[in-house]
This record gives C-alpha cells, structure tokens and sequence, in this order.
C-alpha cells in the first residue's frame, strides 16, 4: 500500500523521538528565558500567548511570532516554546501562540485568532519594550498556512515585514484525500476560501517558503508553488530548501541558532 505523503508521521522512523525531545527542550527554554506566560490576546480560553524575552539593552526590541502546527488539529504553544531560544538570541521578543484546534472549531475561527493575536501584538507589545516597526513571523506546517493570513489582502494595517513560512501546506484541496480528512472534515468552502493560493497578498512582506530536502513531495511543490504565486503578485518571495532535514527535524532545528533553519529565522527578524 502506498504511503499517504501528508501522514509524516509514516515518513519519519523516529517521530515520536522528536516530539518527545520538542517537549524536554521546551521546558528548559521557559525555565532558562525570562518569559511571561498565557497572556490573553483574547477572551477566549484558547487565545494565548506566551512571551519570552531577549538579554541585554534598555532599548525596544523586534518582535517575532511563531504560529505552531499539527495539522490544525493537535499541539499547543508550550510544545514549541524551544523556537524562542533563536528568536531572542537575535535579540527579538518571541511570541508563541495558542490557537483553538478542528474539529472543534472550523477554519475561520482559527484564521480570526491569528489575526487577533497579530492585532494584539501592535496595540500591547510597546508596553514590553516591543518595536512594532520591527515585527516578523514564521509558522511551521499547518501554521505557515496560517502566518499566510497576516499578510494576505484584507489582513489589515499591521503586517509583518518578513515572514518565513516553514513546510507550509498552502493548497488544501489535496487534504480532503489524505488520512486527515475524517479527522478534521475540511469542507469545500473551506478550501476555497483558506488555500493561500487562492489569495492575493499584500506587498511590503518579504517570504522565504522553506522545506526539508528530506519532506514527502507535496510539501516541496507546495513551497515552491506559493513562491511562484507570491511571485506574480511582485512580492518578493524565496523558496528554501534545507538540507537532510525532514518535515519535523527542520522546525525542531529552528530552536538552535547555528543551524541552518535558526539562521533562516534570524535572517527573518534582523533583516
């Protein structure tokens, strides 16, 4: 039988290795990070964030928000907490998100709650010495596809100046024929009206789309199909491509500087 290239998990001999050492890094990120946890960016018990703060001067720092995935439908804010390790190294104040998973909220409230922590962010983020001049975002997987929709048309004022979307999935009509459909029940609509190749984005966000050499082919053309898409739109748009790294060694990389994934998310917060 031939193996679903969207089921990782089926790809990746020692997947639940990685999840488990995502967990044992994260913790130690937020015992060794001056960090402050599960701020509200809404009213909802889900809208979450967690901030983790840079070493050093009295000044404003950049902000950075990292959006988690798993499918939309699993994982949370603290299995990722290992990211902001590189995002403050960089000198940046990392924010990283929780959002309500499918099936038991559908797309729209997921994008919305993007939107509301990015909208949060510039009205609150300057009372932490945050720089709203100097904001960027990344997301891995489901939430590359969802750090889409902070610069798409309609996204609103604030908007990052650089983006790197990582292993992103921006076509979901191929979802509705994997292992993840009577999972989470993706309707047509919801095809339509989420695939981030269906929208026109906004120019000023500089993207770099990456993925692991390693990565089952969807994740491959979808990266470098969004970059083309990007592209046309005259938004400058990179694809990446990172080497012997899988759809889960490549974010778990973006937790070490020295790496060639941590530098990518440096090069997104410094410019």
């Amino acid at each position: 039988m031939t193996k679903d290239p969207f089921r990782n998990r089926d790809h990746i001999e020692n997947f639940d290795t990685l999840i488990e050492e995502y967990k044992i890094r994260s913790a130690a990120t937020r015992a060794s990070i001056n960090m402050l946890g599960g701020v509200a960016y809404g009213a909802g018990a889900g809208e979450k964030l967690d901030l983790f703060f840079p070493k050093g001067s009295d000044g404003k720092h950049p902000v950075h928000l990292f959006i988690h995935g798993g499918y939309w439908r699993m994982f949370s804010k603290e299995d990722f907490s290992f990211v902001a390790a590189t995002i403050t190294s960089a000198g940046a104040i990392a924010a990283i998100m929780d959002y309500d998973l499918m099936p038991e909220v559908r797309m729209d409230r997921i994008v919305s709650q993007i939107r509301q922590a990015i909208q949060w962010l510039a009205d609150n983020i300057g009372i932490y010495k945050g720089d709203t001049t100097r904001f960027s975002i990344s997301g891995h997987s489901a939430g590359a596809h969802l750090a889409t929709f902070a610069f798409c048309e309609g996204a609103g004022s604030f908007r990052p100046a650089r983006a790197l979307l990582l292993s992103g999935i921006y076509d979901l009509k191929p979802l509705q024929f994997s292992f993840l459909q009577p999972l989470i029940n993706l309707t047509d609509q919801e095809v339509a009206v989420f695939s981030p190749l269906h929208h026109r984005h906004e120019t000023g966000t500089r993207v770099t789309a990456a993925f692991g050499e390693r990565e089952t082919y969807p994740f491959k053309i979808q990266g470098t199909g969004f970059v083309e898409h990007l592209a046309r739109q005259g938004i400058p748009a990179t694809a990446h491509m990172l080497g012997d790294a899988d759809h889960m060694t490549a974010v778990r990389d973006l937790g070490t500087p020295e790496s060639e994934a941590g530098k990518l998310l440096i090069r997104t917060i410094c410019g």
